[in-house]
């Protein structure tokens, strides 16, 4: 490509520390093993060693554009699909969470949009809202030097304004499976029969949220000449069939042996409690790293809900995000988390995959979640890009079993946090009080939603599920409710 062309933008009509299991860049093992019709990819680390973005054929506004975001170096994964993709080959990723994936797919993208610009050009699927909005802000920002248009399709919010955002003819669109259909069966005009890119990122993921019989539907209408990869962190038979509809003799790319890998960086520990003082020694750890962001997970909206109330009543600084919050307010969890004004984001799962949050410095596991799988996604939010972080999980006596089940899968004995318990129970009284002023704003909650027979209304007040099956209000639903 010539130096006009590298530099040509897109015009507005075309857009103590445990042990760690260790990590290789290598092909995966044979329970993985690819198809015969699929190609593995590998390189060794000396390979990857002083690589630039250039090295991988990235053009030079791309590489201006990732030093403007101190994107150094690039990560195994990146330094493995990004010339496979720019060669033309379908890619199915599988790497770590925080691994980069994002960039790994967005440039080679980006890089053709600028060789041959037009609208409709790419399509993310992602499975939640959060993160189809923080891939958008990554090509944006890779973008930016080239004009990049970016649209954000996804449930909770109006469809009138996403018909207009998509009328402009955006370069990317980034859309949660079930908002995408709604519009490609609904909305006047709107067709991806020239759409030259599909990615599906975090497709486990995608798969585990019954996504499936839409994806179905949403390949039925894509361009069968077009390039397609696949973004994961594990792989299984639902996704291993997904490939072999979706993809064109692929290349597999593998940047981990294991499904249950933690960056080396990362400190994982436990705290083994009676069940009835898990509040108690919660805030008696929060108070152990005061100052530092937190990330504290729970297994349902309800108790998400309960929890912040129970640490604004005792005066921290700390924000809920949950799967029945309108788009807006998690949206705005998120922004106050970042910005710093809220030192802890109470989350369900919502939050376990796929946002890069860089600030975060402690992951507190308050109700172990249901598999090994979601434990990786869950403590790979702190320990980003280098960075250290620790990780605490609390197991009461009804935990033991789901906890020693987390343990084998990461092949490893975990340490024990110290805590005294004098130490702890200081805090009893306050944290008693702080309980009855908690139930108290939550029947308050309760009963206020009830009233607006709206989201977290009727039998379920919070936490209730979904309304239907298979209807629109079921599909509005799916990439919100499995928080």
């Amino acid at each position: 490509m010539s130096p006009s062309m590298k530099k040509r933008k897109l015009n507005g009509s075309n857009e103590k520390s445990a042990p760690t299991l260790p990590t290789t860049k290598e092909a995966s093992p044979a329970k993985d093993a690819a198809p015969d019709n699929e190609e593995n990819a590998a390189t060794s680390d000396a390979a990857l060693e002083n690589k630039t973005f250039a090295d991988l054929g990235v053009t030079e506004s791309l590489c201006d554009a990732c030093a403007n975001l101190d994107f150094k170096s690039p990560t195994a994964i990146q330094a493995e699909s990004i010339p496979i993709a720019l060669s033309g080959r379908d890619i199915i990723g599988l790497a770590e969470t925080g691994s980069g994936k994002t960039a790994a797919f967005a440039l080679p993208i980006l890089q053709e949009l600028l060789d041959k610009p037009q609208p409709m050009f790419g399509l993310v699927l992602a499975p939640t809202r959060e993160l189809a909005y923080q891939i958008s802000q990554q090509f944006e920002a890779l973008g930016s030097l080239i004009n990049v248009r970016c649209a954000v399709i996804v449930g909770g919010m109006d469809m009138v304004p996403q018909s207009i955002a998509l009328a402009k003819k955006p370069h990317i669109i980034v859309a949660t499976p079930g908002r995408l259909l709604d519009h490609l069966e609904n909305t006047k005009g709107f067709s991806l029969a020239r759409l030259k890119y599909l990615v599906m990122d975090e497709a486990d993921r995608l798969l585990d949220l019954d996504f499936g019989p839409i994806l179905d539907k949403i390949l039925q209408v894509l361009p069968k000449e077009r390039h397609t990869m696949l973004f994961s962190a594990t792989m299984n038979t639902k996704l291993d069939n997904l490939t072999r509809a979706a993809l064109h003799n692929p290349v597999r790319v593998s940047i981990s042996t294991s499904s249950y890998q933690t960056v080396k960086n990362l400190k994982q520990k436990y705290i083994f409690i009676p069940h009835k003082f898990k509040d108690v020694y919660l805030i008696f750890l929060l108070n152990t790293f005061a100052g530092q962001t937190c990330i504290l997970f729970t297994r349902t909206i309800h108790e998400t809900q309960r929890l912040a109330f129970l640490l604004r009543a005792l005066g921290r600084s700390s924000i809920p995000l949950h799967g029945q919050l309108g788009q807006s307010a998690r949206l705005g969890a998120l922004n106050k988390f970042r910005a710093g004004s809220k030192d802890i984001l109470v989350a369900t799962d919502v939050a376990a995959r796929g946002l890069d949050i860089p600030s975060v410095d402690l992951v507190l596991n308050y109700d172990l979640p249901p598999d090994s799988k979601t434990y990786v996604h869950r403590v790979g939010r702190t320990a980003r890009a280098g960075k250290s972080g620790v990780a605490i999980s609390i197991v009461t006596q009804y935990d033991v079993e789901i906890y020693l089940r987390i343990e084998k899968a990461l092949g490893k004995k975990l340490d024990e946090f110290s805590a005294d318990r004098d130490e702890a129970m200081v805090f009893s009284e306050r944290v008693g009080e702080a309980q009855r002023v908690a139930i108290q704003e939550m029947k308050a909650l309760n009963e206020k939603e009830r009233g607006k027979g709206g989201r977290g209304g009727g039998k379920g007040g919070i936490g209730g599920g979904r309304i239907k099956k298979g209807g629109k209000r079921d599909r509005e639903g799916m990439d919100a409710d499995e928080g």
